[in-house]
């Protein structure tokens, strides 16, 4: 099975058992922010996975990491369940799908903008109402700063892009003037 499709069913699973217990966003929080952690450390990583360390042991650290990190008592289950399973690889893909999951549930839409240099609120402001008004939905917006842009602001949504730097009207530029 592939670890695509193990995420999925287990993001399935937490969506789930999140809205029955009414604690949802809690819960993809949480394990996005131990995701997060997790992806981050090499020695937590290496710890939580290796097949080396007891069970208990891997247990308790995740109880003692979870403490600390003030987890749901459903966001710690689901970590200890991976775990159990040798299954916490898919921990990054399972957040992405449980983040797609509670978006769609909620209505909303997820743009990357990226810029040359950084934007300011009120523009980011604005630019989320087009975009809210746009498509319909709720956007939340990421912002990514790419120098190599020049100028102005690429928007990514689902699978729409709109390129508006200057970067992309230069090789449109030069295009034109290799086919004349």
């Amino acid at each position: 099975m592939s670890s695509e499709t193990i995420a999925r069913r287990y993001a399935r699973a937490v969506f789930e058992l999140g809205k029955e217990l009414k604690n949802l966003p809690v819960v993809a929080r949480d394990l996005a922010d131990f995701s997060t952690s997790f992806e981050k450390s090499d020695e937590l990583r290496m710890v939580l996975q290796s097949p080396l360390i007891a069970e208990d042991q891997r247990e308790a650290l995740l109880k003692e990491v979870g403490q600390r990190m003030s987890l749901s008592e459903t966001a710690l289950s689901t970590l200890r369940l991976l775990a159990k399973r040798r299954r916490l690889s898919a921990l990054p893909d399972m957040v992405r799908q449980l983040e797609k999951l509670v978006d769609e549930d909620a209505g909303t839409l997820r743009a990357t903008v990226t810029s040359a240099g950084p934007l300011s609120e009120s523009y980011l402001a604005k630019l989320r109402a087009e975009l809210e008004k746009s498509t319909g939905r709720k956007v939340v917006i990421t912002q990514v700063q790419d120098p190599s842009l020049i100028a102005g602001i690429v928007t990514r949504i689902g699978d729409r892009v709109i390129d508006g730097s200057v970067k992309a009207r230069l090789e449109s530029f030069r295009e034109s003037l290799l086919r004349t």
